[in-house]
């Protein structure tokens, strides 16, 4: 049992740490709370489904695809969105309720498209998963560890070794110094957009490849993202790996004590603790002010 309860948590680590990482890659740059990076994570699944089941793409091309899409649709936030409010000089809360407004529209775009029942985009019969000293593990899941592992390694030496990375850091810290040192902030902001999507989208993919997808499967994948940024710190990648590691840990070891039905309460338990005791998070910075 307690074997299980270790891959259970590491498999949930992994998919909060990937919305996680995608959240803090564009809150990171654009200093506000981004709500509707959790449909993007839903459409992400959803593309694939359009590829797949509507249009009879093999499935790994509809992955690249739906990942592309995704990427796609938080530019077009950004764009059509976001920067016409940040241009009138709109506060936080502006962008805020814009955000939300864009999640509520979106997830009943997706229902009336694709219905509000359980869909699946696995394509083949649902086998037993691996045992591994004494825990089953399902290939999927095997996946969805090598590539948090990867993407950890990845995003970080982009951000600390390419010219884009190095602006994104630049115009997180300061985007009017950026703006006069030469920086394109709007364009710098854009790739946050398209990179952390890419993120959302992927995490959703493979959530979807493992327990199937609804449309209302973005939210409850969005605050445990941004429940594991906060206990990790916004602006550290090992941190918020180690928020969703911990995040992932406690609601799992929860469910095993007192039940599968706590664990969102767990999750806001963890949540208030560290916002009382060390809000900066596991490896986060203390700061003066802060943005919704």
């Amino acid at each position: 049992m307690l074997q299980q309860i270790i891959v259970n948590s590491l498999i949930a680590c992994c998919f909060y740490f990937l919305v996680a990482l995608g959240f803090s890659v564009i809150y990171s740059t654009v200093n506000f709370f981004h709500f509707a990076h959790g449909i993007v994570f839903t459409a992400g699944a959803y593309f694939v489904f359009l590829f797949t089941q509507w249009l009879g793409m093999p499935l790994w091309i509809s992955i690249v695809l739906g990942i592309a899409f995704g990427a796609i649709l938080g530019c077009l936030m950004e764009i059509l969105v976001y920067r016409p409010f940040h241009n009138r000089g709109s506060s936080g809360l502006v962008l805020l309720l814009a955000s939300l407004g864009m999640y509520i529209l979106l997830q009943n775009v997706i229902s009336m498209a694709f219905g509000d029942n359980t869909q699946s985009i696995r394509t083949g019969t649902v086998q037993e998963g691996i045992n591994i000293l004494g825990a089953r593990i399902t290939p999927i899941q095997i996946i969805t560890i090598g590539v948090s592992i990867v993407l950890v390694i990845a995003l970080s030496a982009f951000l600390k070794v390419t010219r884009i990375g190095k602006s994104m850091r630049a115009v997180a810290n300061d985007p009017e110094l950026a703006n006069i040192s030469g920086i394109h902030s709007n364009r710098v902001i854009l790739w946050a957009f398209a990179i952390g999507s890419a993120l959302a989208g992927l995490a959703g993919i493979l959530v979807a490849l493992d327990v199937d997808m609804t449309p209302t499967m973005g939210m409850n994948a969005l605050m445990m993202g941004v429940v594991a940024v906060i206990i990790g710190g916004v602006r550290s990648i090992p941190g918020i790996a180690l928020g969703a590691l911990l995040l992932a840990t406690a609601q799992h070891l929860g469910a095993w004590y007192i039940g599968s039905q706590w664990q969102e309460a767990i999750a806001f338990v963890v949540l208030v603790l560290f916002l009382l005791f060390r809000p900066e998070g596991f490896m986060g910075k203390k700061i003066k002010s802060a943005t919704v």
